[in-house]
């Protein structure tokens, strides 16, 4: 076959080009706004499907909205794909088709079911951090099995979401994740006046987020930091540090069939790795915390029973003799400066995340730590999170691991064994009492 040189008009930028030669099979590139990401993942889908060999190859762009796709790429690829001989550009279907059969066209994240039962060998999906994060897993993903397609992740921060998850877990998976940065620095894209003017009317939260690529930029009230809950998934503690601290299980309830039974295990400054369920009968998800229990050596269980939806665990746990108590998020907090609840107990887990906390090593566990927001927007005056609801639209899950890490700070807990540890630590100690003195 004779290969034929085409200019369609594009020259890379060094980043680009840099990108260029280290996509792999699955990428995510976190890119400034106006940096030229949309261009790079247009050029990709035209060059792939130009060089595409499998019968009618299939490549889409992909945004939240079908109008927001035609916004952002429509107009980049009917440029460049037009300069193509022979290529077919359907406006009313968005797609064109080039003379090898392959076809580049465009979707919208809001009507999933136009992507189910498709195949794809390439995709691009844009401002990922207003994606729910089902649509991956459940449509895209599968879409792209039989024929080993690629996907580009491309956006800039927008908070905790799942383009931060699917960032930050690339960043920890090289072997099969390309994954980048690029700040207005890196990129070159505008000049320096541009992004000054830019820096003055724009608020330091603003200009972190659109310009430099900060995550955890999206607004000064976000309880809990992602660097504190990266530095906390990156802590290692010793046995030591730990072994007088009494022993605590949160256990989360499915409130709906989307939702996940949590049990998370926590002993003073060290959250082990929770046990999840989904669609267990409560009877049973009871049975699973009572041996929990026994294996963690827990000295009380606080279970989520708002709305009672952890009625029936509390019941079980409580007639087999377990040290369980029923917490209702909108119940009353200790302290007045909390509205609820809730609020306390997250509080709780924030301060306790700064002080030198390890958690489990999980993009999602982390995603859903950052996630909540918080004001004194109320009659009382008094701290309150965001809601459970807000935060699951945000996410596309409900923050269950969140919730259940949380649920262990509900109230004080002492040691079962206090006695024997206090003996513990005396024994332990260099100081001996009966030691002669001279």
């Amino acid at each position: 076959m004779t290969e034929r040189l085409i200019d369609l008009g594009f020259t890379c930028r060094p980043w680009q080009e840099e990108v260029f030669k280290n996509l792999l099979r699955f990428s995510v590139l976190v890119v400034h706004r106006r940096g030229g990401k949309t261009v790079l993942a247009v050029m990709k889908l035209i060059d792939a499907a130009l060089r595409c060999t499998k019968e009618n190859g299939r490549f889409a762009y992909l945004a939240p909205q079908l109008n927001q796709t035609k916004d952002l790429a429509w107009s980049y690829i009917k440029h460049y794909a037009g300069k193509v001989p022979g290529v077919l550009i359907n406006e009313s279907e968005l797609f064109v088709q080039f003379p090898n059969g392959a076809r580049i066209r465009l979707y919208g994240a809001d009507n999933p079911d136009s992507l189910r039962g498709r195949y794809f060998d390439g995709l691009v999906i844009d401002e990922v951090a207003q994606v729910k994060r089902e649509l991956w897993a459940e449509i895209l993903l599968p879409a792209l099995a039989d024929r080993q397609g690629w996907a580009m992740f491309i956006g800039t921060p927008k908070g905790i979401n799942l383009f931060s998850e699917i960032y930050f877990k690339a960043l920890q998976d090289t072997a099969t994740w390309y994954a980048k940065s690029y700040r207005w620095q890196d990129t070159g894209a505008l000049p320096v006046e541009v992004i000054e003017q830019m820096r003055k009317e724009m608020t330091p939260q603003q200009f972190r987020q659109e310009m430099e690529c900060d995550f955890s930029a999206s607004g000064d009230n976000v309880l809990i930091s992602i660097e504190d809950a990266r530095k906390a998934s990156n802590t290692v503690l010793r046995e030591e540090q730990i072994a007088y601290a009494p022993r605590v299980l949160g256990v989360d309830v499915a409130w709906s069939g989307g939702d996940r039974s949590v049990i998370m295990p926590r002993q003073g400054l060290q959250a082990f790795e929770p046990v999840i369920r989904q669609g267990l009968p409560e009877k049973s998800f009871a049975a699973l915390v009572a041996q929990e229990a026994i294996d963690f050596e827990a000295d009380a269980i606080f279970v989520d029973n708002t709305g009672g939806y952890g009625g029936e665990v509390v019941s079980i746990l409580t007639e087999m003799g377990y040290n369980v108590l029923p917490v209702v998020f909108s119940g009353k907090a200790t302290e007045e400066r909390f509205l609820n609840k809730r609020a306390e107990m997250w509080f709780a887990m924030a301060a306790w995340i700064k002080a030198g906390a390890s958690i489990w090593k999980n993009e999602s566990l982390i995603a859903e730590l950052c996630s909540p927001t918080y004001d004194n927007d109320n009659a009382a005056n008094r701290l309150q999170l965001e809601s459970k609801a807000d935060i699951k639209e945000r996410l596309g899950v409900s923050p269950d691991m969140a919730d259940a890490l949380a649920l262990t700070f509900a109230f004080p807990v002492q040691r079962a064994d206090a006695m024997e540890v206090q003996r513990s630590r005396k024994i332990q100690s260099d100081w001996d009492p009966f030691e002669e003195r001279e």
